[in-house]
């Protein structure tokens, strides 16, 4: 996978979870509700993929 597409996807995902974030009062107050539980989990398992990647 290249590293481009990884990124691509880590950012749509921040995005997407961001989106829901704002407009989801239990995501706003640190437990994610059900349709937010994957987005976040999405969100945190492309970053920690980016991240961790090798060059």
């Amino acid at each position: 996978m290249a590293a481009d597409d990884l990124h691509t996807r880590y950012m749509d995902a921040a995005n997407t979870w961001r989106a829901h974030r704002a407009g989801c009062t239990t995501c706003q107050h640190g437990a994610p509700c059900k349709a937010g539980a994957p987005l976040t989990e999405r969100f945190a398992r492309l970053q920690d993929a980016y991240l961790n990647r090798r060059p």
